[in-house]
């Protein structure tokens, strides 16, 4: 069960069907971490790729921590090594292969002291399908204040 959300990448939902999620451990420096804590994150723009039967977070912002001097990375998109089983990362690797899945993170997250990456594999969308999401949050937006109104 996850804990404290850190991070979350809000338009993987309505750019990709989501097939399977993955929870993944992640390779963070101390300062880092304690950035994560302040909760300067973001998965805006970021990817997995799959280099040498590892899984790497690219492009993944996190601010570099103020109070931490010489010790800290100055390159806040640095690639992230995602910590995943060798069975998990064989099955992954295998249907992005094959079938064209993408894997896009999903969030961070806190779970007890350890900071989690959870990943998904997902199929994109197509124009008319993201068209169709639309006109059905519209919908369902009208319906919802039209249900306030009439309570008033």
């Amino acid at each position: 069960m996850p804990g404290k959300t850190i991070a979350v990448n809000k338009s993987a939902s309505f750019e990709y069907f989501i097939e399977e999620r993955y929870q993944a451990g992640i390779v963070l420096e101390g300062a880092e971490v304690k950035s994560l804590r302040a909760g300067k994150a973001s998965l805006g723009e970021s990817f997995c790729e799959i280099r040498g039967g590892e899984i790497f977070l690219k492009n993944m912002n996190i601010a570099v921590y103020d109070k931490s001097g010489a010790f800290s990375t100055r390159d806040s998109r640095r690639d992230r090594k995602l910590l995943l089983t060798r069975m998990e990362i064989s099955k992954i690797v295998g249907k992005v292969n094959e079938r064209g899945y993408t894997l896009v993170p999903l969030k961070l997250y806190f779970k007890d002291a350890l900071i989690k990456a959870e990943i998904a594999l997902c199929k994109g969308k197509h124009t008319y399908d993201k068209k169709k999401a639309l006109a059905e949050r519209d919908a369902k937006r009208a319906l919802e204040r039209a249900v306030k109104e009439m309570t008033r």
